[in-house]
């Protein structure tokens, strides 16, 4: 069975985005794929985080997953933290990979262009601890966002690299981007993709927002003046995006959507949007107070640090031998 690797970064709240684009997908790769699934808490200190909200977050973060139908029977889930070697492999890649790479990566680079001060070191260098925790895994997947192929990509330069220098050590990664709902967008800019981090709070819908407030965010969204529901990203990108929204939860095709509401206003449109949205919350939702309420957490986390890092060690101890740092047999 091919291994398949993600990852989640609960700097806020997972929002509606999160599961769209990457937590449903992880339930249904489940059963395809030998499925690996971490919390990235390294990747959440590259900025500063208030330490009691950080860890609410962590821990609302793998009650979610589990609350959206991971099976710790078929994945392996756990903290990214858990598992040392992955930061230890993360330098040993950082060694491998140039000072350019690093210059071109999104993040970095929208940072510096918004002129931003205090861009700390771990920002800089992060995308290789990311490769780090793809490569440790020979993972042959990693479904990611179309906005993040390019961490992908610098794991599969770093893995070409590595077993180029040394010899064959590295699996090479491929990404897999769902073709609808892969990146959901803002309610309130839908030119800018739904964030944990949205300033405004109007145009993002948080997986435990009240099911009041999540509607009030569907019918308050941004549409435009064309007054017809159609799928045009360019003309019509509010409308687009509560089509994929809905298309992505309902299941059902967005030309289908599209025909039921010609001749419809968007009122009419929203609402029906809304609904499903709120179906969906309120299922996630009742299963979530469930796993809160019980002990089941610290089990997971636990079998799957042990899995995850039996694996990640028998990697690191086969890198450092390869380059020469490992002297004993």
């Amino acid at each position: 069975m091919k291994r398949m690797l993600s990852g989640i970064k609960p700097s806020g709240q997972l929002t509606l985005g999160n599961y769209i684009g990457a937590l449903r997908n992880f339930v249904a790769y489940q059963d395809e794929y030998e499925m690996f699934v971490f919390i990235a808490n390294l990747h959440c200190v590259t900025v500063y985080q208030d330490p009691k909200e950080l860890r609410k977050n962590l821990k609302d973060a793998i009650a979610l997953y589990l609350a959206c139908g991971l099976d710790p029977q078929k994945s392996c889930i756990f903290l990214q933290s858990d598992v040392m070697e992955q930061a230890q492999l993360g330098f040993l890649l950082t060694c491998n990979t140039y000072m350019g790479e690093l210059n071109r990566m999104t993040q970095y680079k929208d940072k510096v262009a918004k002129q931003e001060t205090n861009i700390t070191a771990g920002l800089f260098v992060y995308p290789s601890l990311m490769a780090a925790d793809i490569l440790a895994y020979d993972a042959d997947y990693v479904p990611v966002g179309d906005d993040q192929k390019q961490h992908v990509e610098l794991a599969r330069d770093l893995a070409e690299r590595f077993n180029n220098r040394y010899s064959p050590t590295f699996v090479v990664p491929e990404p897999v981007v769902a073709k609808v709902g892969a990146r959901i967008m803002s309610l309130s800019d839908p030119t800018k993709k739904m964030s944990k981090s949205d300033e405004t709070n109007k145009g993002c819908i948080y997986l435990l927002d009240d099911l009041a407030v999540a509607r009030k965010k569907i019918m308050s969204a941004v549409t435009d003046m064309v007054g017809a529901v159609q799928y045009d990203k360019v003309n019509q990108p509010g409308i687009s995006n509560l089509l994929e929204i809905m298309s992505s939860l309902s299941g059902e095709p967005i030309d289908s959507i599209v025909t039921r509401f010609e001749g419809k206003g968007y009122g009419e449109f929203k609402k029906e949007v809304a609904d499903v949205v709120c179906e969906t919350l309120g299922t996630i939702q009742a299963k979530y107070q469930e796993i809160m309420e019980s002990d089941i957490i610290e089990k997971v986390l636990e079998d799957g640090a042990n899995k995850a890092r039996y694996i990640a060690h028998k990697k690191l101890m086969k890198v450092q031998k390869k380059i020469g740092i490992e002297i004993r047999k």
